[in-house]
């Protein structure tokens, strides 16, 4: 620490009341900053890597960010379903290699439940095409298995061979439960940061089982045959064989005639998505920018306010010797010194706030924000505002280098 740089910290000791408060206020909006910065960041990854290795998503004919919504996101529901025989005439098309078929519509104490095959746990992917892992069980083998997220079954605190009921509905109260067929947990996969934590996934022959009336309930159990193929499905995944093809395949679905069809690629329609968001998103960074600068105005205000009641001891300093670029150096040191605190306090209050907090917002949001060394864009603001702090103390410091030795020694009445 430089003989300059040690006397700002000592005088600043002096005055540590008025300082520490000006230190709080930086670390504040710092905080406030670096949070928003991190939550941009952790979402945008969120949004990117939610799925990935998948060619298409298909669902009725809509908006492809509704269609995304629904059929990735869980949020919101679609406009229409798709036939049966649509999604057979898909999944048996030269091109493709695989499909997932995915039904929603039904809750279980406010997760959603999708109704789906074993090809979702076989070819779903997310992040850098990162397969599903179990934790605990195995995928469902029959329409009586269930599979949950993390975040269900650690909100929940179910365990593998636990009975599970669900509801008809997307609420989280629900007057319709299917409880004459109750369903047994057998896998619980592990978190993955992504929608699929907070679903309760099914088969659809559990599906069908479920939603049966009292007429085919009554004939299954007389030992009567039932058509158990879907009518209609929420939307489905698809993977091709060739990427070459995969132009041809959404030209093809999206002018298709026999029912009114929308194919989406995920990417595109990701994009799209992130740019509706990104404005909120932009106005939220703006915002916290600007309570930071409120937080460096609040510092300037302390040190011109403090600056006519230190007018005696800048004239001491210059009655021992020193020259008034030092004393311009003293001043300029003292704020960014106040600005360096304020950012190391503001680092350490956004990681434990994060730490804090990080729980809530995984299980709330769904939204897995990781602890760690900032960024690189992180430490550049940082050190902006340290910078920043430096330049807010010329107005000050330049006060005190025009204020002559005999002002300073002049008892004013």
């Amino acid at each position: 620490m430089t003989p300059l740089f040690r006397l700002a910290a000592k005088s600043l000791w002096n005055r540590r009341g008025t300082a520490t408060l000006t230190a709080f206020a930086i670390a504040v909006s710092v905080a406030l900053l670096l949070g928003v910065q991190q939550v941009r960041t952790e979402a945008r990854e969120s949004f990117a890597n939610t799925i990935s290795g998948t060619d298409l998503v298909v669902g009725a004919r809509s908006s492809p960010l509704n269609l995304l919504l629904y059929a990735v996101f869980r949020v919101g529901d679609a406009t229409a379903n798709v036939s049966w025989e649509t999604y057979q005439k898909v999944a048996n098309h030269r091109d493709v290699a695989w499909t997932i078929p995915l039904s929603l519509g039904d809750s279980h104490q406010g997760f959603r439940v999708l109704g789906t095959s074993t090809s979702y746990f076989e070819h779903y992917r997310y992040g850098r095409r990162q397969q599903l892992r179990f934790t605990a069980g195995k995928a469902f083998a029959d329409a009586e298995g269930v599979v949950i997220g993390a975040a269900v079954a650690r909100e929940l605190g179910y365990r593998v061979g636990d009975p599970i009921v669900i509801a008809h509905g997307i609420g989280e109260v629900s007057f319709t439960q299917h409880d004459h067929h109750p369903l047994r947990l057998v896998g619980i996969l592990a978190p993955t940061g992504t929608p699929v934590d907070r679903t309760v996934h099914v088969s659809l022959d559990a599906l069908d089982e479920v939603h049966r009336t009292p007429a085919e309930e009554a004939a299954a159990a007389a030992g009567l045959p039932l058509d158990t193929t879907p009518p209609a499905i929420t939307a489905f995944l698809v993977g091709m064989k060739e990427r070459s093809t995969l132009f041809v395949m959404q030209q093809a679905l999206n002018t298709y005639r026999g029912e009114a069809v929308t194919a989406v690629i995920p990417g595109v329609a990701l994009t799209q998505l992130w740019q509706l968001v990104g404005v909120a998103d932009t106005a939220l960074l703006i915002v916290a920018a600007f309570v930071l600068v409120a937080g460096l105005l609040g510092m300037l205000t302390a040190l011109l306010t403090s600056l006519n009641e230190r007018r005696r001891e800048m004239a001491i300093l210059r009655s021992v010797g020193a020259r008034p670029g030092q004393i311009f150096g003293l001043l300029v040191s003292e704020a960014a010194f106040l600005a360096l605190l304020g950012a190391v306090a503001g680092l350490a209050l956004q990681q434990g706030l994060l730490a804090l907090l990080q729980p809530w917002i995984e299980a709330k949001y769904g939204l897995v924000l990781a602890l760690g060394s900032p960024a690189a864009l992180e430490w550049a603001m940082l050190g902006g505002v340290v910078v920043a702090g430096a330049v807010i103390g010329l107005v000050p410091a330049w006060r005190a280098y025009r204020l002559s030795l005999a002002d300073g020694l002049t008892v004013r009445v």
